[in-house]
């Protein structure tokens, strides 16, 4: 498996108790969707590796999983920190010009709803307790807009292409600073 037929989906950070728990934080909208997996990738150096949940526990975003053949507090320190992916083809198919998932959508154009021009490339996705916020940059600068469904309007999965409508003075804000 390689990690561009994944997507990221969290992080194993510490260890839980001393029978071979790990505190895993997942980072998804919504966590009780991944209750019944029997499977993740974790990556160990540059590869994928297939790791067994015996149990998992979720609770939020800050679950408890326990892999097999993972018996004592000794037997995680090799997957601390270590981050999780699940195949790509685990994600429902969203069809609607609405929706999309965050890895998605970096590289697509953002275009104008006002005046249909290309704006700049989503270079990331930053997601934050209050507002997520999509980033590209203008003139060597990093502009960032809110996620929301007053700004993001269409989504155009063939020709790769986010539709904004940017509050008004928003980029200039950016550019004159």
């Amino acid at each position: 498996m390689h990690i561009e037929d994944c997507y990221f989906l969290g992080k194993i950070t510490k260890p839980h108790g001393l029978k071979g728990e790990v505190v895993v934080w997942l980072d998804v909208d919504a966590p009780e969707l991944y209750a019944e997996m029997d499977s993740v990738f974790l990556k160990i150096g540059n590869e994928l590796v297939p790791y067994f949940i015996e149990e998992i526990q979720i609770r939020g975003k800050k679950s408890i999983a326990k892999f097999e053949d993972f018996e004592r507090l000794e037997d995680t320190e090799k997957i601390i920190n270590k981050e999780l992916y699940l195949p790509l083809d685990n994600l429902p198919e969203l069809d609607d010009d609405h929706s999309f998932y965050y890895h998605e959508i970096v590289g697509y154009a953002l275009k104008s709803e006002n005046s249909g021009e290309i704006i700049g490339l989503i270079t990331q996705v930053y997601e934050g307790s209050g507002q997520d916020l999509l980033a590209f940059e203008k003139e060597g600068k990093e502009v960032l807009i809110p996620i929301s469904d007053e700004i993001v309007k269409t989504l155009d999965r063939e020709a790769k292409t986010l539709t904004v409508d940017l509050p008004d003075g928003l980029l200039e804000l950016y550019l004159e600073s």
